[in-house]
């Protein structure tokens, strides 16, 4: 909720009870490496977007260690929430557009909050997956990052609904990497995850998966003693060569 200047509305005492800080240090003194933080407002009442969960950590450590991708690249993150990943990208020097659900506007302003706490430049859309407008239709990026997004289908929704989530997901992945057909879908998702939707719904739009990770085998210890979860890193791209294929056919 905004106030009339358009500024964020002061939020009530029960609310400024469940906000927290939390801050997120990226390098070591062994680094070439800037070494930097980003803090993180999380509201513990409001609904999954504003928390920091252990796939968006693992997300962002894995920007900052591969860094010299991220350097000048066009970068979109897809269901951003707190947006940690996307922040971390921007530090590293690339040109963010962050994005969540344009009927969350609640996490939208979140979003806006965050980037403005880290003096960080971002661009911020509304984007619904698979719905398709004048936003989306501009956007050509190298990189787009997603945490969590590949969330389990089987919990609080039916199966239905479920793929139907899954496959408005996919079916942007798909339109945004066709836009620049050399980029990348970088994600972390914990392993509890639907794998036979996500594997029949990547051949349906013709992605591939070219690297998968256990999501803790790069993380330093440190960070390691606060998470939890069997969490895996995935690099999906287009593929190519079933596509061609297919035209042939």
């Amino acid at each position: 909720m905004e106030a009339n200047d358009g500024e964020p509305a002061a939020k009530s005492p029960a609310e400024e009870e469940m906000t927290t800080l939390s801050r997120h240090h990226f390098g070591s003194s062994e680094d070439t490496g800037d070494v930097f933080s980003v803090t993180i407002i999380e509201n513990m009442k409001e609904e999954y977007g504003l928390f920091v969960w252990p796939c968006s950590i693992i997300l962002a450590e894995y920007v900052w260690q591969q860094r010299s991708r991220f350097t000048g690249a066009s970068v979109v993150e897809l269901g951003a929430g707190t947006s940690l990943p996307g922040l971390v990208a921007a530090k590293v020097g690339a040109d963010v557009t962050l994005t969540d659900d344009s009927n969350r506007s609640e996490v939208l302003t979140h979003m806006r909050r965050q980037c403005d706490l880290n003096d960080i430049k971002c661009k911020i859309h509304g984007l619904p997956w698979g719905v398709w407008d004048t936003q989306t239709f501009c956007l050509c990026p190298n990189i787009i990052l997603g945490a969590d997004v590949l969330y389990d289908s089987c919990v609080d929704m039916s199966i239905l609904h479920g793929y139907q989530a899954f496959d408005d997901l996919f079916a942007t992945l798909a339109f945004l990497l066709q836009s620049c057909p050399s980029s990348v879908f970088i994600t972390t998702y914990h392993n509890r995850s639907g794998h036979h939707l996500i594997g029949f719904l990547m051949v349906k739009w013709g992605l591939k998966c070219v690297k998968l990770l256990d999501g803790f085998s790069f993380m330093p210890s440190y960070k390691t003693s606060s998470l939890s979860g069997n969490i895996q890193l995935a690099e999906i791209v287009l593929d190519t060569a079933n596509r061609d294929e297919k035209k042939l056919m």
